[in-house]
């Protein structure tokens, strides 16, 4: 989910006036949080790794994090690397690719902590931006946190497309064990006075089901109000440190092939 919702709204309540933001006249983030029909939760097969094919760009190797650096101010990825596990270390902020990338096929690999606490979006949240488009949470998200038996509103559970595409299944393993994405990212194409030629579509497997279906995005992700583009070009893969207070996650196994 949109990490650092307090300050999120802090900076909308000066802009709009903190009524517009927290009060009924104006957006609020309930407004765009749908919970109904619930994805069918579906039983994935048993967690496997997939090898890494032969043209892939190998993003995370399990050993450093030389292909990342902090989102904030490009700096060094600071993040934890142990025993072939990449863990958000909190409070460092957001980590994205140093290369740019339009079209491509992405895999990774993630894990909620088995001693995973919350409930709700406060439960081993974080999120896989198919193109970071600046500081923070700017860009698309697909959701990751833990759906296995938590409760939140759809379109902002795993394998959502955050706050514009509920998933179509729920294929969520236990906190403790390996979940994969496996996504094709067609990026958005602007026209040169900026406006929209062609929209961004997702589709995503998630543990080997089908989660989002060639999907046409709205925009880029927001957490108040309607998703909206604004012109970019190739941009980084982003990932989140979420700021609520529970374990945090772990990634593995990451790599991408691009795509015309």
């Amino acid at each position: 989910m949109i990490a650092a919702i307090a300050a999120s709204v802090t900076l909308l309540g000066a802009a709009m006036g903190t009524a517009a933001v927290t009060g009924q006249s104006g957006p609020r983030p309930e407004d765009t949080e749908v919970w109904q029909p619930t994805p069918p939760v579906v039983a994935p097969g048993p967690a496997t790794q997939t090898p890494t094919p032969s043209d892939a760009v190998v993003l995370f190797d399990g050993k450093n994090l030389s292909q990342w650096v902090s989102t904030k101010d490009k700096s060094p990825a600071r993040w934890t690397v142990a025993d072939g596990v990449l863990t958000v270390r909190k409070g460092t902020g957001n980590i994205e690719t140093k290369q740019r990338f339009r079209n491509y096929q992405l895999h990774l690999e993630w894990r909620i902590p088995a001693n995973i606490t919350g409930e709700g979006q406060a439960r081993g949240n974080s999120g896989l931006f198919l193109a970071s488009t600046g500081d923070g949470d700017n860009g698309y998200e697909l959701q990751i946190m833990d759906s296995f038996r938590n409760k939140t509103y759809v379109n902002g559970q795993t394998g959502s497309i955050y706050k514009q595409f509920a998933p179509l299944a729920n294929p969520a393993r236990a906190p403790g064990e390996w979940q994969s994405y496996d996504v094709i990212w067609t990026a958005p194409v602007f026209a040169a006075d900026g406006s929209v030629t062609s929209p961004a579509y997702v589709t995503a497997f998630m543990n080997g089901v089908l989660i989002q279906d060639h999907v046409a995005l709205k925009g880029e992700t927001t957490y108040v109000g309607a998703p909206a583009y604004k012109a970019h070009g190739a941009a980084p893969i982003k990932l989140q440190d979420h700021g609520d207070p529970s374990p945090p996650i772990s990634f593995r196994s990451i790599w991408i092939r691009e795509l015309k």
